[in-house]
C-alpha cells in the first residue's frame, strides 16, 4: 500500500473530485498542505490578497461553469473566521465550496495555542459540514464525504480544518483506486408531476417561477423546452436570470420589490397559477406575501424537502432535484401536447409582451454629473450576449438588474442571499479564471469597491483581465435611501476634499490612481456621452495588458432607485418612466404607447 503524509491524500483526492484550481493565502499551520499541493501538481493555485477575498474568488469560480467546486485555502485562527463571510454567501445561495483551514496541533487545540480556534463550531451554522480532523487515517474518509454532501441534495459549502500534525502524518493510502461516492438527489416521480400539470390546467393565467436551482441543476434547457411546450410564461429569479434569454418571448420579466421589471411586477400580478421551480420565495421577490399569493395557486419544486413550506405552504409541493423535474415535465407535457390536451395559452403570453412593450423605466439622461440609468444604458450597447455580469449588494446592483440584460445561465453571477460588500472584485476573478475565454463585466458602487480593492493586485498579479464598472456617488446610496424612512440621512456620507486629488471635488477617493497603484488601469468619465468610448478602451486595454480595466462613472450624488418597502403592488417610481422610444433606446422591446 502506498505511504504519504495526509496533506498529500488531501490533495490527490481533490484532484480526483475534479479540482484543477484553487485560491487562497498560506501560512504556518497550513504549510504542509501547501507542501503537497506543490509536491502533487496538477492543481493551479492564486494567490489573494486577503483570506475572505479567496472565499468569494472560490464562489465565483464554482458559479461560472456546471460541476465547478471552488477551494480556498487559509491558515488556523483569522484566516478561518475571515473566510467565514464566503461559506455564508456559498449556503445561502447554494453553491458549492471547500473551504480548507490548517489547525494548531492536536495537543494543544482546547489549550489557547496561538491562532487556535474551534473554527468548525465558528462555521457550522454557515456548511453542510464543518470538521477538525483529529485523525491522520481519518483525512481521506473525510474528503470524500465532504465532495458528497456538496454535490448531493442542496448543494452547499464545506469546512475541513486540519491540525498541522495531523497533515504531516503518513498514512496508507492508494490513490488509484479511490473514486468519488456518488451524491445522492430526490426526483420527482411521474404521478407527482401529472397531478402539477393536472392543477396548472384548471388555470388560466399560468407563470413558471425559474429559480437558481435549476442553474445548480444545469437544466435551463430543459426549462425553455417546457415552457415552449406548454406556451407558460416565465419569470426568473435574480439567481435564476439568464435560464431564458431576456427577449425570449416568453420571458415575462423578474418580479420583486427591488430587482424587478415594471411589467413583471405587473404580469404577476395578473397571474393565477404559479408554478415555482428551484426557487426559494426570497423575501425581496416576494414583499408581503398576502399580496403575493393572494388569487393564485402554488406548485413548489425544490431540492430540499424542507424548503417546501418554509416561507407559505404551497397547495402543492414535489421535493426533487431540477433537473430530474423538468425531464418528467418535459415528457408529460409533450404527451399531453401530442394528444391535444394542452390549454392555448398564447393569448395570455401575448398579454405578458404586451406589458413588456409600455412598461417601462428610462435609461435616456443627457444630465451632468451622470444619472446612473444612462451607465446601463450605456453598457448594454458596449456589451454583448456572451457576458457574463458579475456583482453583489446596492443600487448599483439593483439598477443594473432592472435595466441590464441577460441571454445565458450563468451570465448573471450575483450573490444573492447574503450582499456582502466587498464580494464582486474577488468574485470577477474567480469568474474570469474559470472561464478566461468569455468576457466578465463587474458592476460596483463605490462602497463595495473599495471594501476589498486590494485583490484587483491578484489581477495584475496572476493576468486576469475584466472590466470593472464602478459607479462613484460618494454615497452609501441604498442604505441612504432606506434611511429615508426614518427621516434620518446619517454616517452614509462619503464625500470628502482629497487634498492630493482637488479636481475630483466632494468625490474624495482616487479610484484612477488606487487602480493604477494596484497594477491595473482605470478611466475616469464624467460625461454620459463618453461612456461608449471608455467602454471600447476598458476592452482593448484588458486584452492588451491582461489586467482589471475600472471604468468610473462619476453620478449624481443622489438618485433614488425604483423600489417598494413592503409589497409588489407598489413600487415606487423615483424618476420619470419612458413615454418616448428615446427614452429607453436599449429596452429588450421598442416601448409601445
Amino acid at each position: 500500500m502506498p505511504r504519504m503524509t495526509a496533506a498529500r491524500a488531501a490533495v490527490e483526492i481533490l484532484k480526483r473530485e475534479g479540482v484543477s484550481h484553487a485560491f487562497g493565502v498560506p501560512g504556518a499551520a497550513i504549510n504542509p498542505f501547501y507542501a503537497a499541493l506543490k509536491g502533487a501538481g496538477g492543481i493551479d493555485h492564486t494567490l489573494a490578497r486577503h483570506v475572505e477575498g479567496a472565499s468569494h474568488m472560490a464562489e465565483g469560480y464554482t458559479r461560472t461553469h456546471p460541476g465547478n467546486i471552488g477551494v480556498c485555502i487559509g491558515t488556523s485562527g483569522p484566516a478561518g473566521t475571515d473566510m467565514i463571510t464566503g461559506l455564508y454567501s456559498a449556503t445561502g445561495d447554494s453553491i458549492p465550496i471547500l473551504c480548507i483551514t490548517g489547525q494548531a496541533p492536536t495537543a494543544v487545540i482546547q489549550k489557547e495555542d496561538f491562532q487556535a480556534v474551534d473554527i468548525a463550531a465558528i462555521a457550522a451554522p454557515v456548511t453542510k459540514a464543518a470538521t477538525t480532523v483529529m485523525e491522520a487515517a481519518q483525512v481521506p474518509g473525510v474528503f470524500q464525504q465532504a465532495f458528497h454532501l456538496m454535490r448531493s441534495g442542496r448543494p452547499g459549502p464545506v469546512l475541513i480544518d486540519l491540525p498541522i500534525d495531523v497533515q504531516l502524518t503518513e498514512i496508507d493510502f492508494d490513490p488509484e483506486t479511490y473514486e468519488p461516492l456518488p451524491p445522492f438527489k430526490p426526483a420527482a416521480t411521474r404521478a407527482q408531476v401529472e397531478k402539477a400539470l393536472a392543477l396548472l390546467g384548471e388555470s388560466q393565467r399560468p407563470l413558471i417561477v425559474a429559480g437558481g436551482g435549476i442553474i445548480n441543476a444545469d437544466a435551463s434547457e430543459l426549462l425553455v423546452e417546457f415552457a415552449e411546450l406548454t406556451g407558460i410564461p416565465v419569470v426568473p429569479t435574480l439567481m435564476g436570470w439568464g435560464i431564458l434569454a431576456d427577449d425570449h418571448e416568453l420571458n415575462a420579466g423578474m418580479v420583486g420589490l427591488q430587482t424587478s421589471h415594471r411589467y413583471g411586477n405587473a404580469n404577476f400580478l395578473e397571474s393565477d397559477f404559479v408554478l415555482g421551480i428551484g426557487n426559494r420565495w426570497a423575501n425581496r421577490h416576494t414583499g408581503k406575501l398576502d399580496v403575493y399569493t393572494q388569487g393564485r395557486t402554488f406548485v413548489h419544486v425544490d431540492i430540499e424537502p424542507t424548503q417546501i413550506g418554509k416561507i407559505f405552504a404551497p397547495d402543492y409541493g414535489i421535493a426533487s432535484d431540477a433537473k430530474a423535474a423538468l425531464e418528467l415535465f418535459v415528457e408529460v407535457a409533450r404527451e399531453l401536447k401530442e394528444a391535444g390536451a394542452l390549454p392555448d395559452r398564447s393569448d395570455w403570453a401575448a398579454a405578458t409582451q404586451v406589458r413588456k412593450a409600455r412598461l417601462q423605466r428610462r435609461t435616456h439622461f443627457d444630465d451632468i454629473p451622470m444619472k446612473p440609468q444612462r451607465v446601463y444604458e450605456e453598457m448594454n450597447k458596449a456589451f454583448g450576449p456572451e457576458t457574463r455580469y458579475v456583482t453583489t449588494i446596492g443600487l448599483s446592483q439593483i439598477a443594473g438588474a432592472q435595466m441590464l440584460h441577460v441571454y445565458k445561465p450563468r451570465h448573471w453571477i450575483n450573490c444573492g442571499q447574503a450582499g456582502p460588500l466587498g464580494w464582486t472584485i474577488p468574485a470577477a476573478l474567480g469568474v474570469a479564471t474559470a472561464d478566461p475565454e468569455t468576457p466578465v463585466v463587474a458592476l460596483s458602487g463605490d462602497y463595495d469597491f473599495q471594501f476589498m480593492l486590494e485583490e484587483l493586485a491578484v489581477g495584475a498579479q496572476h493576468r486576469i483581465p475584466y472590466v470593472h464598472v464602478l459607479v462613484n456617488n460618494a454615497y452609501l446610496g441604498l442604505i441612504r435611501q432606506a434611511q429615508r424612512n426614518l427621516d434620518i440621512n446619517f454616517q452614509v456620507n462619503l464625500e470628502f476634499e482629497n487634498i492630493n486629488a482637488p479636481e475630483l471635488g466632494v468625490y474624495g477617493v482616487d479610484h484612477v490612481k488606487v487602480v493604477e497603484g494596484l497594477g491595473c488601469k482605470a478611466l475616469r468619465v464624467t460625461d454620459p456621452s463618453e461612456l461608449g468610448t471608455a467602454f471600447e478602451e476598458a476592452k482593448k486595454l484588458a486584452a492588451e495588458h491582461r489586467v482589471p480595466v475600472v471604468v468610473e462613472a462619476i453620478l449624481e450624488r443622489i438618485t433614488n432607485i425604483s423600489m417598494s418597502g413592503s409589497d409588489i403592488a407598489s413600487v415606487q417610481e423615483w424618476e420619470d418612466i419612458a413615454t418616448e422610444p428615446g427614452h429607453a433606446p436599449t429596452a429588450i422591446k421598442p416601448l409601445k404607447v
